[in-house]
């Protein structure tokens, strides 16, 4: 997985390479904060944006998410083509 962006409430996102499920090319987003019990996260993968997993963040916070990983769904795809965002 690699780092993309983390978030004002330390709600990091990172991303997979690509990834071929069953003939689509797909990048899992994967959404990660720690909390008193561990941690909170959140999953899904593009390009359909499919939620598959979900703890410890509010209809709000995932409503929030949706729209983070439509809207950069783009860039996503591909930082996954290259192995992750360059940073100098």
């Amino acid at each position: 997985m690699y780092a993309y962006i983390t978030l004002p409430d330390e709600t990091l996102i990172t991303h997979s390479q690509i990834l071929d499920l069953n003939g689509v090319k797909s990048v899992k987003v994967h959404f990660e904060r720690p909390s008193d019990d561990g941690f909170d996260y959140a999953t899904c993968y593009l390009p359909s944006g499919q939620w598959v997993e979900q703890h410890g963040y509010s209809a709000e916070e995932m409503r929030q998410f949706d729209s983070i990983v439509k809207s950069h769904a783009h860039l996503l795809f591909r930082y996954a083509q290259c192995g992750g965002v360059s940073i100098a």
